[in-house]
């Protein structure tokens, strides 16, 4: 078998085996039990309340639109997060002294990282159906979206947070990144339309892939008639392809040279660096 495909059957493996633990650890577990919690404190607040125009409650048009944000998270700071943490424990290193070693690594990455964001967005989703009323009733045409929404916002965010995880020094500083994170929720539509907001700052929030996934996810869960809380009172499929692409065409094009750099660059003597320094901050 040709080496590369062998590295690669070992990093499914690998990604499916850290899957089913995570969904065996009590901490992990816990994990996503706080986020859906998190998630439904503010969807319960506004289930009730009108939207204005847009024939829909308030909390319908945010559970979409947190799962857009959930799967932008999840792919981008989850994977920076990994990388980062497993840079810094000698993890990659072992991987990288095996023969395509790092392949398997990462290939084992995507999958672990792909399972914990459907998992993120499936419970919140399960638990928001509950609480608000108008959402998944379309039907089928319109859930198609999902299809091709869902898998594309993956490709639009981990290469990108393996980027991340690549340049960052050590996992807190990946911490430090959310409070610009916060501050992109707020311009991205995510818990009130983004037509309300100024229009400079509409246009920042049209540059990033959070936006653009919590439209793509209302357009398959909400009504046709809550289109009219969206700018231009359109769902723009076609634009939200378009930009999801272009993040997933940059972030392929920068990981791989990225990813070797970082590869090239991990050593003994690197990590060991890393540790003291790391207990200097401590001491």
């Amino acid at each position: 078998m040709n080496p590369v495909w062998h590295a690669a059957g070992a990093g499914v493996r690998r990604g499916w085996t850290e899957l089913r633990q995570t969904f065996t650890t009590g901490q992990d577990v816990f994990g996503y039990v706080l986020w859906t919690v998190l998630l439904m404190v503010p969807l319960f607040l506004n289930r009730d309340d009108p939207l204005k125009g847009a024939g829909i409650s308030t909390g319908a048009f945010m559970l979409p639109s947190m799962l857009g944000m959930t799967l932008a998270f999840t792919g981008m700071m989850t994977t920076a997060q990994l990388l980062a943490t497993e840079r810094e424990d000698g993890t990659l290193l072992r991987s990288k002294a095996v023969p395509h070693g790092m392949v398997g690594h990462l290939i084992g990455k995507i999958i672990m990282v792909s399972g914990t964001a459907l998992a993120s967005m499936a419970l919140p989703f399960a638990v928001g159906l509950l609480l608000v009323d108008g959402v998944a009733r379309q039907g089928g045409t319109a859930l198609l979206a999902l299809v091709w929404v869902i898998p594309l916002g993956l490709l639009a965010t981990l290469p990108m947070g393996a980027v991340i995880g690549s340049l960052v020094n050590s996992p807190r500083n990946v911490q430090f990144l959310m409070f610009p994170v916060m501050g992109l929720i707020v311009i991205s539509g995510i818990y009130f339309p983004l037509s309300e907001l100024p229009d400079w700052l509409q246009t920042a929030g049209q540059i990033f892939p959070m936006y653009w996934l919590g439209l793509g996810l209302r357009s398959a869960l909400l009504p046709a008639e809550a289109v009219a809380a969206e700018i231009g009172e359109s769902w723009r499929l076609v634009e939200t392809a378009g930009v999801l692409g272009a993040w997933t065409v940059a972030g392929l094009l920068l990981a791989p040279p990225v990813l070797r750099r970082m590869a090239r660059r991990e050593s003994g003597a690197a990590m060991a660096e890393r540790h003291r320094k790391a207990m200097q901050r401590i001491g």
